[in-house]
């Protein structure tokens, strides 16, 4: 079955989320986020996890890359929230375990293959690869969190102050402070969650939310930043985590003269691309762009106005003698492409 509500629900299944529930009775579950988890995987993931606790469902939520944001850091020391790195697991997770994609989708890019069984994923990006799963729930919408939070309200139980106060705030980072892909249903499930928050833990979390270090991926942006036709370029030449360049990707947005920026990093395995857009920027779908722009040397997708990428170190020598200039080359054919459309 599929319902499709003003292009915000997605499911292709017939189960429902208390089917679901039932399915997952006495089973090792794991409730796995995407790589290098933000603060709406980690929430919504979080939600869940005591949501299904609630119906005696004992989960172990997981993840792998590292956890390298200050303020994600200080979300999951202030929250109690318990997540583990796939390396802590591994050796413990047999093929019949299952498996919750939460904020991704098995073979969508951004998420390890683990040894469990992927039964389900609830996630609000676009899908790439078809995965038959138990159950899905994919709505395009600005927070994962947001559909989590939807089923504490369908089953009319009340989340503990921790778990709402971790859904609202992968809520309001996901949509940049409900300035970004933000539907109907986000305001909704914004008003639903903040009685039960603790405001002083999310007025903390709200603040110091960058480290020293992170000036140097600033200042490397800045100084190497180009602009045509409204596109801005930043090339970051040392290993950033992967929040760090969204967050540099973000800043070089709020310059005037860029509705699209493009920002990329150095690592020893390649480059990993953070592609942001005005919402105005109709013309331009991110998560098209950086897949086209990509599609023969690496990889890409995600969400209309925020998107990434990444080119294995194998496959930079396939864009010549300057890769930079090569890449630009890449973006702005297809974003000429994109216009003419």
């Amino acid at each position: 079955m599929t319902l499709n509500c003003d292009n915000e629900t997605i499911r292709d299944n017939s189960f429902t989320f208390q089917q679901f529930i039932s399915f997952l009775k006495d089973k090792k579950v794991y409730v796995q986020t995407h790589n290098y988890p933000d603060p709406d995987a980690i929430g919504s993931g979080f939600g869940l996890q005591k949501l299904l606790e609630h119906f005696g469902i004992d989960t172990t939520l997981c993840y792998y890359g590292k956890i390298d944001r200050v303020n994600t850091r200080k979300m999951i020391e202030m929250l109690g929230i318990e997540i583990v790195s796939k390396d802590d697991i591994e050796d413990q997770m047999k093929p019949h375990d299952c498996i919750i994609c939460i904020d991704s989708q098995k073979l969508g890019g951004n998420i390890i293959d683990l040894a469990g069984d992927e039964v389900a994923c609830i996630d609000h990006h676009p899908t790439v690869e078809i995965v038959d799963y138990f159950y899905k729930d994919v709505r395009m919408v600005g927070s994962c969190a947001t559909i989590v939070s939807g089923y504490y309200e369908q089953l009319n139980i009340r989340p503990s102050v921790n778990a709402a106060t971790a859904m609202l705030y992968g809520l309001q980072m996901d949509t940049s402070g409900f300035t970004r892909g933000v539907t109907d249903a986000d305001i909704h499930a914004f008003a639903f969650l903040h009685p039960f928050i603790d405001q002083k833990i999310l007025s903390s979390l709200e603040q110091n939310l960058m480290e020293f270090k992170d000036l140097q991926a600033y200042g490397a942006a800045i100084s190497n930043i180009q602009i045509y036709d409204n596109i801005g370029f930043a090339f970051i030449p040392f290993p950033c985590q992967d929040a760090l360049i969204a967050i540099t990707c973000d800043f070089i947005l709020s310059l005037e003269e860029v509705y699209v920026a493009i920002v990329y990093s150095k690592r020893d395995s390649g480059y990993k691309f953070s592609v942001r857009s005005e919402e105005n920027a109709s013309d331009i779908d991110c998560g098209i762009m950086v897949s086209e722009s990509l599609k023969d040397i690496g990889t890409g997708g995600g969400h209309s106005f925020m998107a990434g990428g990444f080119v294995p170190i194998e496959n930079i020598k396939k864009l010549g003698n300057n890769p930079d200039e090569a890449i630009i080359q890449r973006f702005m054919h297809v974003k000429d492409s994109m216009s003419e459309h």
